[in-house]
């Protein structure tokens, strides 16, 4: 069955006159004449097929049609200033949906906060918090899965993708407590040489498993992998089972565990960045409102 059009304008004249039950009063209320509103109530007669109102002399009444559409010509009406209503606000970035990915070992130094300080600046946005390493967020971005990420080393150059830094954070030795190196307040990174390690795998974040490769290097020694864990909290437990030792980020020293200690990588070693990134042809106002967020925190 093929659908009227919505005659809004005639609508609105209707439910103005419906409300006043006079034709020189609605006029005014809608600041038109007298004679552009009869008009527009004829139209909305015609379309309906049948009288809304009986006019007498000093009296104007709804029929029993009348009566029958004002409810759902006030529906209309307040549906359309709803959606009018949420479309200004998702334009003006006050609403909507925003998509971020965050790497799992940022749930322990910038993501709570930054949530915390979006979230009260625009309550009425929604939050799809999704956790995943480097590597698939940048993929993710590119597939506009996500509208922001959270992330470890970013690529230095991306044609897609803009980065900013949130910070650059030291590395640790993560040990287990009974491991002689953990008598120490700092471990050099050529301590660690011969020691069965545990990393994330390349392929979840490159750029970052390069360069604890490469500050090992730098100290004389390629490290042996002797497991890999995709997360740095399965990374620690492994760590405090024995199977070897590792090299994180700074904030992997809130992860509580007995049996791990962390120890300061010294003297003055590289550290790793932390990045929000965000597509460069992104039009999707809340990315501006998020990245505006981080510039506060920063």
């Amino acid at each position: 069955m093929e659908r009227p059009d919505l005659p809004l304008p005639q609508l609105h004249a209707f439910v103005v006159l419906a409300e006043e039950l006079h034709f020189g009063h609605a006029a005014a209320r809608l600041g038109i004449a007298q004679p552009p509103l009869s008009q527009q109530i004829r139209r909305l007669e015609d379309r309906v097929g049948h009288p809304l109102f009986r006019r007498a002399p000093g009296r104007v009444t709804l029929t029993p049609a009348g009566q029958a559409l004002l409810p759902a010509a006030r529906q209309a009406l307040a549906g359309l200033a709803d959606g009018l209503a949420a479309a200004r606000a998702v334009g003006g970035g006050r609403a909507g949906r925003l998509r971020i990915g965050f790497a799992a070992s940022l749930a322990l130094t910038v993501l709570p906060g930054l949530l915390r300080d979006f979230r009260r600046r625009f309550p009425d946005v929604h939050l799809d918090i999704a956790e995943m390493t480097t590597a698939p967020q940048l993929g993710a971005l590119r597939e506009r899965t996500i509208d922001i990420g959270l992330l470890r080393e970013p690529p230095s150059e991306d044609p897609e993708l803009a980065f900013r830094t949130l910070l650059n954070e030291p590395f640790v030795a993560v040990l287990p407590s009974a491991h002689p190196l953990a008598a120490q307040r700092t471990v050099r990174p050529d301590q660690l040489a011969g020691e069965p390690f545990v990393l994330l795998p390349r392929a979840v974040g490159p750029q970052l498993y390069d360069r604890i490769i490469g500050l090992c290097e730098a100290a004389g020694h390629t490290p042996h992998i002797a497991q890999h864990a995709v997360e740095w909290q399965t990374v620690c437990a492994l760590v405090e089972a024995g199977l070897g030792v590792s090299v994180a980020p700074a904030s992997i020293r809130r992860i509580r565990l007995k049996g791990v200690a962390f120890r300061r990588i010294g003297p003055g070693t590289s550290r790793t960045r932390v990045a929000v990134a965000w597509r460069r042809d992104d039009d999707n106002p809340l990315v501006d409102r998020l990245l505006a967020t981080v510039g506060q925190a920063s």
